[in-house]
């Protein structure tokens, strides 16, 4: 479900019946059509809307167009219309965007334009225009980046116009630069003298002489807002001339004057409908109706939709939004000055316990405060399910209990439906005792916060939210309300690997939680199932994930779906059904849509270990960068770590071992800086393989003791040629993987297992064992897991071939041995071309550590921190490396070294 569309904002204003030509500025668009921007910023009034609109009436080009907002200041709203105004272009054009928009942790915005941009060029044939219209209300600056982003990266059969009142903090200095800007400024669009006659004349239809037009032209500098203004209030005045005289002053003060002229021009209805329609961004009639408080029929007031047609009729800075004229906004110069006034006049009224004469009169009981009137707004808004909108006027009114409602969301709160800022801003703003009396909002608070990584602020939230459900009577919300809470604190555990909060947080939170609460149930019936994965109950974490999959796709719960299928997944990795767990895998990838969402990283490195485990290495590659790619847009999680791990294991394979030993201790300083200790194990065991193809056994041996990684222990006991050491180690870690059923455990001892016993003379035995890892990883197609034991499995295999006891599996194995000492031989053919035959002198083991930090864009501060060395020292090498690649600077040393094959390309 994603958030409803207001279609009136994707809606080009229509052409005015009158209107004054305006060639040279048409000219000067057009001329800038082979430019990446267009930007026309002017102060207020200077008719920018309408020149855009009509000069795409007639370019000839497609156009698309965003009205933007004040509510647009949220990311995932902008990006939600921003998909929506292109998709008037081209509907293939992001299809899946919008429902990874909804998401609790969407993809980079980055992504997600590279998406729509890619959509664009191959989608779109022709040369289109997508107009952005009023983009100083947009204030934040993710959305400012987005849309710098989006100009950086424009395909070229897109032209980008933006209208606003204050320069975008775009590089425009550099576009001007570069010939990809075209500005129109206020200068550009004031009224020509021509202009002038031409609008008072024909639009205005006034007979004015030469002598009065210059007067008003001198008093408004061409403004066009103040001309229509003076022109209407002229229409009440037989003195033009002394009409002109009585105003002066800036453009503030002219504006002050000129509403309160036109207002009393016009009837007591009509000052009633304008000021009190003025609270709304978008009018129509029904909408208009409710504010006012009267139903189309009733007498003697005339409709919403009667007095808009008036009101345009009469040119009085209304615009149209569609083609039928349903929707309608004000001018917002003109909206800006009626809200003034009526706030002016409610104040007034409360003060004196009267309201203002001509509007009381003409209003009855419709409603006498600012409040009021946003109240039935959001009402109407809410009965046509536009949520968002009566949440933002039923803030506007301070109807609490209304606004409560609607964050609430029945069943699906509102921070899940794009307006995740619009609900943090609100919070934020409400004092502790107005939380304190509606727990509910302490509980939203919190998983608002949740959403957007703000996992301290988060903790904080629930904390007080638990306080007051203390002391509060347990009823069925307030239930369902600690339920909440419970699930929220199972959620921050998973965060922080505590598997008995977990279970404790995930239970409670069942236990309280409404039965129909399914969206809360299903992620905890997940939290839960992620438990008992890190406990190794597999039978029961199946279960957990099986169930919460089921639910959630059932309910369109996406991200529970795709973290329970990826959790179903992994188990199915550890029975050693890699087939199944691809597939499961892929599922994930097309739950995640396009861009993808950030979680789906956990699917990309699960192919990534498959397609390694099937030794095809490039692909492993790709699916290992892009786990890192989106594992790295997920804010305070240790997930890219399990890439750079993984990537690092790859390195090994390719004969990179110092390149793999700089990324482990630059890994290791990352987890143990940010305290991720549930990485530092993993990154360990990779370490010692590192050490251990260094010959640094002694290194490897106290690591591996200092994190008790028994298969570790085993690996140096081999080394050390402590064979007897070695296979107690195993036999004892046999015994409990097949205790706990563990499969995959199975298979990795048994084959080390294997190997040992062999070296250690008893090869019966080994082949004999061979043969029953062999049934087990065959039906998975397992090959790296043989391969990666080298020489001595080579042997094992040759034997177990000569013996004729194993399958045709082990013939397969012994060829992809054969392809591996090929890629070998050639590894070392090119390393001793670049080593002695293309540089000066090798590179040293610390030089090449420093190279490898270079590469990966570290400064020699960053360098000194890593590798824990002066800063004289740092230099020191970088001279070294430069003398010796015969290079001058950083990137060309970095580029020499990929040429060389010392650094991967």
């Amino acid at each position: 479900m994603y958030t409803s569309i207001i279609a009136s904002k994707l809606y080009i204003p229509p052409r005015r019946p009158k209107t004054v030509p305006r060639p040279r500025l048409m000219k000067k668009l057009n001329e800038g059509l082979y430019r990446k921007l267009t930007l026309v910023s002017a102060s207020a009034g200077f008719g920018k809307t309408t020149l855009i609109s009509e000069w795409l009436a007639d370019c000839g080009h497609p156009a698309a167009w965003l009205s933007m907002d004040e509510g647009d200041n949220d990311l995932s709203r902008f990006l939600t219309y921003l998909t929506a105004a292109l998709q008037s272009i081209e509907a293939k054009i992001g299809e899946g965007v919008f429902d990874v928009l909804q998401s609790p942790q969407p993809p980079s915005t980055d992504s997600i334009l590279t998406v729509l941009i890619n959509d664009v060029a191959n989608s779109v044939s022709d040369r289109f225009i997508l107009a952005l219209d009023d983009y100083h209300l947009i204030d934040t600056e993710p959305i400012n980046k987005a849309l710098s982003f989006l100009v950086e990266h424009l395909p070229p059969n897109m032209h980008l116009v933006i209208s606003t009142r204050e320069d975008p903090p775009f590089p425009l200095a550099k576009m001007r630069a570069r010939d990809q800007l075209t500005e129109l400024r206020g200068t550009d669009l004031r009224f020509t003298h021509s202009e002038t006659v031409a609008f008072l004349h024909r639009v205005m239809d006034l007979n004015l002489s030469a002598e009065t037009i210059s007067a008003l032209e001198t008093r408004t500098e061409g403004w066009i807002a103040g001309l229509q203004l003076a022109a209407i209030s002229m229409q009440g005045h037989q003195d033009a001339t002394g009409f002109i005289k009585s105003f002066t002053g800036n453009h503030h003060y002219v504006l002050d004057y000129l509403v309160e002229e036109v207002l009393q021009q016009q009837t007591e209805d009509v000052q009633t409908f304008l000021l009190y329609t003025s609270i709304l961004e978008r009018l129509c009639g029904s909408l208009c109706d409710a504010v006012l408080n009267h139903s189309p029929s009733s007498e003697p007031y005339p409709s919403g939709q009667e007095i808009l047609e008036q009101l345009e009729m009469a040119n009085l800075f209304i615009i149209p939004l569609d083609n039928e004229r349903s929707w309608y906004r004000y001018h917002h110069l003109f909206a800006e000055a009626l809200r003034q006034r009526l706030t002016q006049r409610s104040t007034t009224a409360t003060d004196s316990t009267s309201t203002d004469t001509a509007v009381a009169s003409s209003a009855g009981n419709r409603g006498r405060t600012v409040a009021e009137l946003h109240r039935r707004a959001s009402l109407w808004y809410q009965d046509k399910g536009q949520d968002i909108e009566a949440f933002r006027h039923a803030v506007a009114a301070g109807e609490l209990d209304l606004a409560t409602a609607l964050v609430e969301g029945g069943g699906l709160p509102l921070h899940f439906r794009g307006a995740t800022t619009t609900v943090l801003n609100w919070l934020s703003s409400l004092p502790n005792t107005v939380l304190n009396a509606r727990p509910s909002l302490w509980v939203i608070y919190s998983s608002a916060l949740l959403m957007t990584g703000q996992v301290d602020e988060a903790e904080q939230k629930v904390q007080a939210a638990e306080k007051v459900l203390e002391r509060a009577e347990l009823n069925v919300k307030n239930k369902d309300l600690i339920g909440h809470t419970a699930s929220i604190r199972a959620t921050l555990a998973v965060s922080r690997y505590q598997v008995e909060a977990i279970i404790d947080q995930s239970r409670k939170a069942l236990e309280y939680l409404h039965p129909d609460n399914l969206p809360v149930r299903t992620a905890t019936v997940w939290t839960l199932g992620h438990a008992y994965h890190l406990q190794g109950n597999r039978a029961a974490a199946k279960k957990a994930f099986t169930e919460a999959a089921s639910t959630s796709k059932n309910i369109g719960h996406i991200i529970i779906n795709i973290t329970a299928t990826i959790g179903l997944g992994e188990i199915q990795e550890t029975e050693n059904e890699l087939h199944l767990a691809t597939r499961t895998y892929q599922n994930v990838l097309q739950l995640a849509g396009e861009p993808p969402l950030p979680i789906s990283c956990e699917a990309h490195l699960g192919l990534a270990r498959i397609q390694y485990e099937r030794n095809n290495i490039d692909a492993a590659l790709k699916h290992a960068e892009q786990a890192l790619q989106l594992a790295r847009q997920i804010e305070k999680t240790d997930r890219f770590l399990a890439c750079e791990v993984f990537l690092t294991r790859l390195k090994l394979v390719q004969g990179d071992v110092t390149g793999a030993s700089v990324m482990l201790k630059i890994t290791e300083q990352i987890a143990q800086q940010y305290h991720f200790d549930h990485q530092i194990p993993e990154i360990a065991a990779t370490q010692v393989l590192v050490l251990l193809q260094q010959d640094k056994v002694t290194e490897a041996a106290k690591l591996a003791a200092r994190y008790k990684l028994p298969f570790s222990q085993a690996r140096v006991h081999i080394a050390r040629g402590e064979i007897t050491a070695a296979l107690s180690i195993l036999a004892s870690l046999r015994q409990q993987a097949e205790q706990k059923n563990w499969k995959n455990e199975q298979l990795k001892v048994m084959i080390l297992q294997a190997v040992t016993l062999y070296e250690h003379g008893e090869r019966d035995v080994a082949v004999q064992l061979l043969g029953n890892a062999l049934s087990l990883a065959e039906p998975g197609g397992f090959i790296r897991i043989f391969v990666d034991e080298g020489n001595p499995m080579v042997k094992l295999l040759s034997e177990a071939a000569a013996q004729k006891t194993t399958t045709s599996y082990a013939n397969k194995l012994l060829t992809f041995f054969k392809l591996e000492k090929k890629q070998d031989d050639k590894r070392s053919e090119r390393s001793i071309v670049s080593h002695d035959q293309m540089l000066v002198e090798a590179l040293s083991e610390r030089e090449m550590e420093v190279l490898q930090l270079i590469a990966l864009g570290l400064s020699n501060g960053e360098i000194c921190e890593q590798l824990h060395l002066a800063l004289s020292t740092v230099k020191g090498h970088n001279r070294n490396i430069f003398g010796k690649l015969q290079v001058r600077r950083r990137t060309e040393a970095v580029a020499r070294a990929r040429e060389l094959g010392l650094l991967p390309s």
